[in-house]
């Protein structure tokens, strides 16, 4: 099948398994992927180039107000019920490769890419190990210490989990096994990969099994946090960390003082302000964490695009980094990323001069 034949039958079949998603119909998802298998498709490419990029489009279409979370949510149980198919209608591939343990950081929910990359190493004939979502360390270090396996793939969506995808890294190095990393958190170029000490970084799940087609090098001997991250010092982190739902308090009186609407809230209003709240908290102690100003402005643009798909103008986000700053304000690299965070906001081509 030439490359253009092969890219239009993935196309179809996306079509019609998106179909079959948002409308909640899991018997028509489950023909799409039986009836592309009969066909002799390619199960990878069912894998990633249809399941995969279906439920991509679920998120974009979520993050622009066209699909409800329980739309979202459907739809992603429904694909992983799909990817169950595989096992009963392929021959079960004969494990002749290493074997890989993936699980994703403690905390993080998103477990449809670990999934995915689970089932395409074994179809290349890896022996694999899915522990699925947010796995404690100390648990995934006992099965490492039980299996002995050659690598494990630590999966991240959501950046705030790096902090713990740090912990993750350095005590399956402990254990004398290799990490690779993988998923949005680490950054598209898999710069917080490398920060965080991992052996490898893949940005998708065909390079990271390309990738353990080889060894990976040795872990380098057992280290603290505080070697890869020498900022840390400062204690802002720490501190951000452990007076976080303080300045989510501080923050919400503030913005009743300053702004008259929020005081006639009524109380979901106010859940639902003090939970995005949080989240920008959040995001700046994982930019205080990592060092790094562009997770944080990146943070920012993406839920400016959430707002405004809402209807809710950007600029509403001015006045809670202004508070949040104040309350900060003996804290020097937290105001510069306010600071910074604020100017992006107000103009994302000016400030910083970083992209969205």
């Amino acid at each position: 099948m030439s490359t253009t034949t092969h890219t239009a039958a993935a196309a179809e079949h996306a079509d019609r398994l998106w179909q079959a998603v948002t409308t909640g119909d899991e018997y028509a998802a489950g023909d799409v992927v039986v009836q592309a298998l009969g066909d002799g498709a390619d199960p990878e490419s069912l894998l990633l180039d249809v399941i995969g990029a279906v439920q991509r489009k679920v998120g974009r279409e979520w993050a622009a107000n066209r699909l409800t979370v329980a739309q979202e949510h459907a739809a992603t149980a429904i694909n992983d019920r799909v990817i169950a198919t595989f096992a009963y209608v392929l021959k079960r591939p004969e494990p002749h490769l290493g074997r890989v343990t993936v699980a994703c950081v403690d905390g993080e929910w998103h477990a449809m890419p670990a999934r995915l990359l689970a089932e395409v190493l074994r179809l290349r004939g890896f022996r694999v190990d899915y522990l699925g979502a947010q796995v404690p360390a100390p648990h995934l270090v006992a099965h490492l210490h039980r299996t002995g396996p050659d690598a494990v793939a630590l999966s991240g969506s959501i950046a705030t989990r790096l902090p713990t995808a740090h912990a993750t890294i350095t005590a399956c190095q402990a254990a004398a096994t290799p990490v690779i990393a993988g998923g949005a958190a680490f950054g598209p170029d898999g710069r917080y990969a490398r920060l965080l000490g991992a052996e490898a970084w893949a940005p998708d799940a065909r390079a990271a099994a390309d990738r353990l087609a080889e060894p990976l090098p040795s872990p380098t001997a057992a280290h603290q946090p505080l070697d890869d991250l020498p900022h840390l010092a400062d204690q802002e982190y720490t501190l951000v960390t452990r007076n976080a739902g303080r300045l989510v308090k501080a923050v919400l009186a503030g913005l009743a003082d300053r702004i008259p609407a929020v005081r006639t809230y009524t109380e979901p209003q106010r859940e639902h302000t003090a939970e995005d709240l949080a989240h920008i908290v959040e995001f700046l102690a994982t930019a205080l964490y990592v060092g790094d100003e562009e997770l944080f402005t990146g943070f920012l643009s993406w839920t400016a695009g959430i707002l405004t798909a809402r209807g809710v103008p950007a600029a509403s986000l001015v006045p809670a980094l202004e508070l949040l700053e104040a309350e900060l304000r003996d804290f020097p690299r937290a105001t510069g990323l306010l600071r910074a965070a604020r100017t992006h906001v107000a103009d994302p081509a000016a400030g910083s001069g970083l992209s969205a």
